[in-house]
């Protein structure tokens, strides 16, 4: 019974250090996007915790605050996690190696793990042990400084271009804003250079934010900005680019959308967000005619010459849209965006995984758009 007690104890302490170390090399060191149980667990009940914070209420100001946290906090309890599943699977190995006391067990392995070495123990195979625990103990802190410089080195270059929209595209940023101001200074030719430095913005995005999946959470700077309106925003300015105004061919605006939504689909997948990953050219979308027609009349109002085919170019607009319509309404509510135009401003279209959603808050919809039922995925 001893013996069949004591390898049950070092087989669970085992397997609780090996899936830490799983968790911690998959967040810290693997440059891909895999999921870790232990980081999911800390993700979905932090936010829980922070659901409860902010409540039903109305006020973004509030929601911003609240969730500008939220980020920070989830880093700092994930360190904690492993710290503390270290600590917990050492304990149970020291009880089966002979260690009579769960506190003397407790003490021991909390000792070694933060390197104080205040509790020991003379014989072999826990000295061995301790000096595994405390070898594990450095490596996670050394992972965890070197970690964070590369994950606000990536926050920093994202938000960069963030702030850099601002002044093209205004507070909250427009598409119709985006081109009008390129088109007012002259910069119209050099729109290419938009799209291609865009195109690089979102394959970076997709690299970085599935292998450091908490970058997803962390807030711009100013509360009126936000990386994912930022997306939706130059999507919609290259899909009228590219469907409604008159230009030369330009094939980079038609990489630079595709990049988009294929990095949108691909944390959508990470994170479990609903949306359709293959639309089709016919489907709907959340934006009405109505209002394309309004962002058609400023256009052509600034002077942009525009398609004199109409109806032509709304169903070449919705076959770009549609194909990152719903994915990045869903993210936009996944974050707690702030409110612009045709990205944040509405419902999704799919209310699957509830838990990645902004149940609490009722928003209005703009005059002309309506709410679509909820499509199935298609095989």
């Amino acid at each position: 019974m001893r013996l069949a007690r004591s390898i049950a104890l070092d087989l669970i302490g085992a397997g609780i250090i090996l899936g830490t170390l799983l968790s911690v090399i998959r967040s810290t060191i693997l440059p891909r996007g895999v999921k870790s149980l232990i980081t999911g667990i800390v993700f979905r009940a932090t936010r829980i915790v922070f659901r409860l914070r902010t409540g039903r209420s109305p006020s973004y100001e509030r929601r911003d605050r609240v969730m500008a946290m939220y980020g920070p906090i989830t880093l700092l309890l994930l360190l904690s996690s492993w710290y503390t599943l270290l600590t917990a699977g050492y304990t149970a190995l020291y009880l089966g190696v002979g260690v009579n006391r769960l506190g003397q067990a407790f003490r021991l392995s909390g000792s070694t793990i933060i390197t104080l070495g205040t509790t020991t123990d003379s014989r072999l195979v826990p000295s061995v042990l301790t000096f595994t625990e405390a070898g594990l103990g450095l490596l996670v802190l050394t992972l965890l400084i070197t970690y964070l410089p590369t994950l606000y080195g990536v926050f920093a270059q994202r938000e960069g271009a963030v702030a850099q929209l601002q002044v093209r595209a205004g507070t909250p940023p427009t598409a119709w804003t985006l081109l009008i101001r390129y088109y007012r200074i002259g910069l119209t030719d050099r729109l290419t250079e938009l799209w291609q430095q865009w195109e690089g913005w979102f394959a970076a995005l997709e690299e970085s934010h599935t292998s450091f999946p908490i970058l997803v959470f962390f807030r711009s700077p100013q509360p009126d900005q936000s990386w994912i309106t930022a997306a939706g925003t130059v999507l919609d300015a290259a899909s009228i680019w590219a469907s409604t105004v008159e230009h030369p061919n330009d094939p980079d605006v038609q990489l630079c959308i595709r990049a988009g939504f294929v990095a949108l689909r691909r944390l959508a997948d990470f994170f479990n967000v609903a949306h359709d990953p293959d639309p089709g050219a016919d489907d709907a979308v959340t934006i009405s005619r109505a209002e394309y027609d309004e962002a058609c009349r400023l256009l052509g109002e600034a002077g942009l010459p525009l398609r004199a085919d109409r109806e032509a170019a709304w169903q070449s607009f919705k076959g770009w849209r549609v194909n990152y319509d719903t994915v990045l309404l869903n993210l936009a509510r996944m974050v707690e965006a702030p409110i612009a135009p045709w990205t944040s401003d509405r419902s999704p279209v799919s209310r699957q995984h509830q838990w990645t959603l902004r149940r609490s808050i009722s928003l209005r919809r703009p005059t002309g758009s309506r709410r679509l039922p909820r499509r199935e995925r298609r095989t």
